[in-house]
């Protein structure tokens, strides 16, 4: 989340007169992420003070918002801790502010963590595999927008900003993921970006999943490696396997993991790890301007895309 749109207080005293909220008392821009512009709003009506997330997309065309904000209501519908957006007087869920979509959304309680422990991994992959089963009665389906095709076309715009050996790593990485198939393995609803600025938790309970807005159609198992790269990750980019394991085996008691996903777990790993630099080096390189901005380090995940490349067999003994 970060700030490009700069929104005046009469515009959003104006834009809430849309929804039975009451009146304006504040709002606050918020810096973490790097997609979209983000608010904390509170309103008060009738003596009673309430907060919500207004957020003005950035990236996304009108068109694209129904399945977002519908796959929210969903979620939060079945029971997936997560925020239900919220309807305006004519119960439409989708706005417009500054000519952008926009959408106001519950404000959940909690905060995001940035070190964790087994126990925070073992609650989270429970909840990951409640979404992917929730996911299963969710009957639109969407393409992965930083699927392959993404991986080429960014690849080829960073080619003149790149040292050489790092593009290297890129194509025989995109070569090797082009070789493995995964026909054969469960596909859904994924989050496909919860990492730990992405989950809040409130007095040690995960209360909420948030920003959907890269929700998809693809492998369950890729959302889950998405997830472990940052939640189980150390700080030489290796894996800690104790946190692993408690991810895996509480996943696996809400979703059960197939025979068939074992011999791309390492596969997984390594895709998530090559969608996070590609999406990292792009954002350095071709940055939006904006009020607040949050950018994150690319060399993480070419680290963590470089360990996982060495630690196959390990990753593989730790399967459940």
């Amino acid at each position: 989340m970060s700030v490009y749109t700069t929104i005046e207080h009469d515009e959003l005293e104006t834009f809430l007169l849309r929804y039975d909220v009451g009146e304006l008392v504040s709002y606050q821009g918020i810096s973490a992420g790097i997609e979209n512009t983000n608010y904390f709003v509170s309103t008060q009506k009738e003596q009673q003070q309430t907060e919500f997330v207004l957020t003005i997309f950035e990236t996304h065309a009108a068109e694209e918002m129904p399945y977002f904000l519908e796959l929210m209501a969903h979620l939060n519908e079945h029971q997936v801790p997560s925020a239900h957006p919220i309807a305006d007087k004519q119960g439409q869920m989708l706005q417009s502010l500054k000519g952008k979509p926009a959408a106001l959304v519950q404000k959940l309680k909690g905060s995001s963590i940035i070190d964790t422990t087994p126990e925070h991994c073992k609650k989270l992959g429970a909840a990951l595999g409640d979404l992917h089963t929730a996911g299963l009665s969710f009957q639109q389906q969407q393409t992965n927008s930083r699927g392959p095709h993404w991986w080429h076309d960014t690849t080829r715009l960073l080619e003149d900003k790149l040292l050489a050996e790092e593009l290297q790593v890129l194509h025989d990485e995109m070569q090797f993921q082009a070789s493995q198939s995964h026909a054969d393995i469960p596909r859904g609803l994924i989050h496909a970006d919860l990492f730990r600025d992405n989950a809040l938790w409130y007095e040690n309970e995960l209360s909420g999943i948030i920003d959907f807005y890269f929700a998809s159609t693809d492998a369950l198992l890729y959302d889950v490696a998405v997830t472990i790269n940052d939640w189980c990750n150390q700080a030489d980019g290796s894996l800690d396997f104790e946190k692993v394991s408690a991810f895996l085996n509480a996943y696996h008691q809400h979703r059960p993991l197939t025979p068939q996903e074992k011999p791309l777990w390492p596969v997984m790993l390594r895709a998530g790890a090559l969608r996070f630099w590609l999406s990292r080096l792009y954002a350095v390189h071709f940055p939006k301007a904006g009020e607040i901005t949050h950018q994150k380090d690319p060399d993480e995940f070419k680290h963590i895309l470089l360990q996982r490349r060495q630690d196959t067999d390990e990753i593989l003994s730790h399967w459940v």
